[in-house]
C-alpha cells in the first residue's frame, strides 16, 4: 500500500513538473496566439522619398521577450540607403541589415532587387504593438509613351519569431527554422522560426513619375530655340556695346582681385 502510495506521488511530480516545463517551453506561444497576430503594411509620405511601415498587434498576451524579424524583399524599382540605415540606427534605434551592396545612382532598368532583415521594435505607446518605419526611395526609370507613373509592387515579407529562454518551438508541422542575426547589431547569431502570415495579405504598391516620351520633340524643340534666341541677344548686346562691356568686366575683376588680396 505505502508502495503504491509512493509511486502515485512520483508520477503525479513527474506530471506536474512535464506540464510546468511544456508551458514554459512553449513561452505562451500557442497556436490560438498565433491566430490572432495580425500583420499590417503601408506605405507614408510622396514622390520619391517613402516609409515602408509595418506593424505588428501581437494582443496584450505576448511575451515580454518576443523578437520578431522581417525578411523584406524590394524590387529594382526601389532601394534603400544603407548610410540613412546607420544614422536612422544612431537617431532612431532602427535595426535594419541589407544583405548586398547598393548603388545608390543607378536607374531602375540596371538594378537588382534587394533583401533585408528587419526587426521591428515595441511601441511604448501602445501595448502588445511592434513596428518597423524603413525609409525606401524611387529609382529612375525609362521614359514611357503617354504614360506618367510606373507602378512598383512590393510583396509581403517573411515572418520569423524567437523569444528568450525557449528552448522547444512551437508546436506547428514541419516548422522553417533559420539561423539570422540576433538583431540589427549582428554580433550573434540565433534561431528563428518562421509563422505563416495570413492568405490575405497583399501585394502594396506606390506609384512612381516617369518621363513621357510624347514630348520629347516639343521639349528639345522649345530648348533648342530659347537657346539660340539667348546666343543671338548676347551677340548682339557685344555686337553695340562690346567694348563698354569688356571694361566693365575687368574693372569688375580688378575690384574682386582686390578684395581677395592678402598684404604680406
Amino acid at each position: 500500500m505505502v508502495t503504491k502510495v509512493f509511486l502515485c506521488a512520483i508520477f503525479s511530480v513527474v506530471e506536474i513538473y512535464g506540464v510546468a516545463k511544456t508551458e514554459e517551453d512553449n513561452c505562451d506561444l500557442s497556436g490560438e496566439w498565433l491566430e490572432s497576430l495580425k500583420v499590417t503594411r503601408d506605405i507614408w509620405k510622396m514622390g520619391f522619398h517613402r516609409e515602408l511601415v509595418t506593424t505588428m498587434e501581437c494582443g496584450r498576451q505576448s511575451p515580454e521577450k518576443l523578437h520578431a524579424l522581417l525578411v523584406q524583399n524590394l524590387p529594382r524599382g526601389v532601394f534603400v540607403d544603407p548610410y540613412q540605415l546607420a544614422s536612422l540606427q544612431q537617431d532612431t534605434g532602427l535595426q535594419a541589415l541589407l544583405h548586398s551592396k547598393v548603388d545608390l545612382e543607378a536607374p531602375a532598368y540596371e538594378s537588382n532587387g534587394l533583401s533585408m532583415f528587419v526587426y521591428p521594435k515595441r511601441d511604448p505607446g501602445r501595448p502588445g504593438h511592434l513596428q518597423a518605419v524603413v525609409p525606401i526611395h524611387g529609382r529612375y526609370h525609362r521614359p514611357s509613351s503617354g504614360q506618367g507613373w510606373e507602378r512598383i509592387e512590393i510583396e509581403p515579407p517573411r515572418l520569423f519569431l524567437r523569444a528568450n529562454g525557449c528552448t522547444q518551438h512551437l508546436a506547428v508541422a514541419l516548422p522553417v527554422l533559420m539561423d539570422a542575426p540576433c538583431s540589427g547589431h549582428n554580433l550573434s547569431m540565433c534561431k528563428w522560426m518562421e509563422v505563416q502570415l495570413p492568405q490575405d495579405q497583399r501585394h502594396i504598391s506606390l506609384e512612381l513619375p516617369v518621363g513621357d516620351w510624347s514630348l520629347a520633340v516639343p521639349v528639345c524643340g522649345g530648348t533648342l530655340l530659347v537657346t539660340l534666341l539667348c546666343c543671338v541677344l548676347i551677340a548682339n548686346a557685344i555686337q553695340r556695346h562690346g567694348f563698354s562691356i569688356v571694361l566693365l568686366v575687368c574693372h569688375w575683376k580688378m575690384s574682386l582681385w582686390k578684395k581677395m588680396k592678402v598684404p604680406v
